[in-house]
């Protein structure tokens, strides 16, 4: 993973105004893709490399956490973080459990706050990368190990 790539965050929000303020706050900063509906979220997530998947709860057809839910099992090493203008703790808790989010967040967002958590996510998410790339080459080693070791007692 190169050291300075810029981060790739997805913005999934119903409202067209969120997804524009959030464009322009950000777009400096980060690779930002947005979506209208979890529809079109899948749509990108299924087309781009996306580390940081932000989104909001209240939608039409699909929630946030059941976005969530489903990023979980198709994009493992993605960071999620749920941002959402209600305190629905049926919803949180779906979104922890289920969504396995890395942040809850409230609106209107802290440009700061929001920059500051898409950076401490994307660290996250690079450490898992790197750790399961070092796993990788360390599983390598140990085959290649136990087939030399199998080769030294054949002979």
């Amino acid at each position: 993973m190169e050291e300075n790539q810029k981060i790739h965050v997805l913005y999934v929000d119903d409202e067209e105004n969120n997804l524009i303020a959030f464009k322009a706050s950000f777009r400096r900063d980060f690779t930002i893709f947005t979506a209208i509906s979890a529809l079109e979220a899948k749509e990108i997530l299924a087309k781009n490399e996306i580390h940081i998947l932000i989104t909001d709860q209240r939608m039409p057809v699909t929630t946030g956490s059941e976005l969530l839910a489903q990023a979980v099992k198709d994009y493992p090493d993605q960071i999620r973080i749920l941002l959402t203008g209600f305190s629905d703790m049926e919803a949180l808790k779906d979104a922890i459990n289920l969504g396995q989010i890395y942040c809850y967040l409230q609106k209107p967002w802290n440009d700061e706050e929001l920059k500051t958590t898409i950076n401490k996510a994307f660290e996250i998410y690079r450490t898992k990368r790197e750790k399961d790339e070092l796993t990788g080459t360390l599983k390598t080693s140990n085959e290649q190990l136990e087939f030399y070791l199998r080769q030294k007692l054949l002979s």
